[in-house]
């Protein structure tokens, strides 16, 4: 009983006094209102309603629940199904909640209808029970759009680079070898080769000279790799799949100078002043993290955003990108869980910004080795992927905030040498050593 955790703690029965659920399906949703009672406060008004997922039904719905003064409204994040909802009630001046469905629990021993699930949900959302899910603005939701569909046209584009990789090796043309051959097939020595293939140019000589001068020492293996059985159909696939390519290279080029224009209509950063001349815009500071492109960091913003009062410190930043292990205690045994799942669209950026970084000369750098010695490389590159992540937090909250890199030899000289003296003491003694400590002339 000594170590008994005593807190006095506000008991709320009933925290929201007018609150509206809806249980989201394709094309309808089932509403629920829980509204005081005009005779008797202690009481509650249930209606439950269902209502067509149309545009005029939404919004008569919103002005429905405008006139009955509901404080909050509260969702299930079911498939893209939601959005329409939530827009619409948005727009209507409503207080809009998206919720995790993983945190609206069936309750057991009751039948599962659209009906129960909406009552449950509004007697939830009315006692304070759930938490409500980050839903950017409608500007970085319009960001998070052309970056999200940026990455899908470069997926799309890599798997036409495959292809094209995939059609020489059906015509038994070794030109893609990174130590012998082309290192990039689509460099301009590959896209010069590659055209007079398709134009009907078929002599090896002919087509080493269009190389560029540096890929000289490799002659001889080009020219023994582009002897092969490349015909018209080979040269009709090629150039069908490179015209696919250039599209989407021109697709790509047209996204990223709208990304980077919108990216500069809501960055928050002022401009620069005679307090602080170097003061530099988001991107631009983002873009002096090691391992961390303009486009990585675009990508990442689409999906934070740019205001970081959502998150209240780096941590819970990185616990919703599910960059932190779980905590799991049973007893007196403490262990950690997996990060979990989290965003594909935040996780693959950060993923190859942490790989990249891990190869840098810097602290992180410096980071990631000493990780991977004792543990595999995918936690290693979790933990470098957090840390980005918390530089950007930093950077992106405090405008005037700059990246300042600690150096690969940080961990090396702040090392505790008396310990380390210590533990390797310690070690040589438990094998049956005798240590016997005299200092280096």
């Amino acid at each position: 009983m000594d170590d008994a955790e005593v807190l006095e703690l506000e008991q709320r029965v009933e925290q929201v006094e007018r609150v509206a659920a809806i249980d989201v399906a394709k094309a309808s949703g089932m509403v629920c209102t829980r509204l005081p009672s005009g005779s008797n406060p202690a009481r509650r008004v249930q209606k439950t309603w269902a209502v067509a997922a149309t545009t005029e039904e939404i919004t008569a719905l919103g002005d429905h629940l405008v006139c009955q003064g509901v404080e909050l409204v509260v969702m299930e994040a079911t498939g893209v199904f939601w959005k329409p909802w939530f827009y619409l009630l948005e727009d209507r001046g409503l207080r809009v909640w998206l919720v995790n469905a993983r945190d609206v629990k069936n309750v057991p021993g009751r039948p599962k209808t659209d009906k129960l699930d909406a009552i449950w949900l509004a007697k939830l959302a009315e006692r304070g029970m759930l938490r409500a899910s980050f839903v950017p603005p409608e500007p970085v939701r319009r960001l998070r759009d052309l970056t999200r569909l940026r990455r899908t046209l470069v997926e799309e584009r890599t798997r036409y680079r495959q292809r094209v990789g995939d059609v020489l090796q059906d015509a038994c043309l070794k030109l893609a070898d990174p130590k012998q051959g082309l290192t990039d097939l689509f460099g301009v020595s590959g896209r010069a080769i590659l055209g007079a293939l398709i134009a009907g140019q078929r002599d090896p000589k002919a087509l080493v000279a269009l190389a560029h001068p540096r890929l000289k020492s490799k002659a001889g293996y080009l020219e023994a790799a582009l002897t092969g059985r490349f015909t018209a159909h080979h040269a009709y696939l090629t150039g069908k799949l490179l015209d696919l390519h250039d599209r989407l290279e021109a697709d790509i080029a047209e996204l990223s100078a709208r990304i980077q224009a919108l990216i500069a209509e809501i960055d928050p950063t002022p401009p620069p002043d005679d307090g602080h001349p170097d003061r530099l815009p988001l991107l631009a500071r983002l873009d002096e993290i090691p391992g961390l492109s303009p486009q990585t960091a675009a990508d990442i913003i689409g999906e934070i955003g740019v205001d970081m009062s959502c998150f209240p410190t780096p941590g819970h930043l990185a616990s919703w990108a599910k960059l932190t292990p779980r905590t799991i205690q049973s007893g007196n045994k403490n262990t950690h869980g997996k990060t979990g799942k989290g965003n594909r669209w935040i996780k693959g950026p950060l993923g190859q910004a942490a790989v990249a970084a891990g190869k840098t000369p810097t602290f992180l750098g410096a980071r990631y080795k000493r990780i991977v010695k004792h543990a595999p490389k995918k936690k290693a590159q979790t933990a470098i992927a957090r840390n980005i992540l918390e530089i950007i937090w930093v950077l992106t909250a405090d405008p005037d905030a700059r990246y300042t890199d600690l150096g690969p030899d940080w961990h090396t000289r702040h090392t505790n040498t008396a310990r380390k003296t210590r533990q390797a003491v310690r070690d040589l003694e438990q094998l049956g050593y005798t240590v016997t400590l005299a200092k280096a002339a």
